[in-house]
């Protein structure tokens, strides 16, 4: 599960962060410039960035507020480095707590070796949650 690979049984039928992460969040590296960045993530409707390596690893995320900065600045300058990221396993009830509890728009989902899975969204979240009821 740690690994962002299907599961079976009868816990596999509830959905978990893995499955809502949106997997087409816009990633970029750390020597790219702010405005490449800004300009990818406007044109795909995002306001956030995952920053990762070669092997899609997160170093750090970009949200709307670094998103906003100089866009000459080198994205190693303007990035939240070292995020907190949550496993693809984690239940969406917990998921939600902690996205509302540490008041986070949006949270990187990684396999355990910190590669990343996707962005997950509170609204994603607490929508899905809803439907559950």
């Amino acid at each position: 599960m740690a690994a962002g690979l299907p599961t079976e049984g009868t816990n596999a039928q509830h959905p978990r962060a893995g499955d809502l992460a949106r997997k087409d969040v816009p990633t970029c590296g750390l020597t790219e410039k702010l405005g490449d960045v800004q300009e990818r993530a406007k044109a795909q409707g995002w306001d956030a960035a995952v920053v990762v390596n070669d092997e899609r690893v997160v170093f750090g995320l970009l949200r709307s507020e670094e998103l906003g900065g100089d866009p000459q600045q080198l994205i190693e300058k303007a990035m939240r480095p070292g995020p907190s990221t949550y496993r693809p396993y984690v239940s969406l009830h917990e998921m939600l707590h902690a996205m509302v509890d540490h008041k986070l728009v949006n949270a990187p989902v990684t396999t355990s070796d910190g590669r990343l899975v996707g962005l997950l969204l509170q609204a994603d979240v607490a929508a899905a949650m809803e439907k559950e009821k």
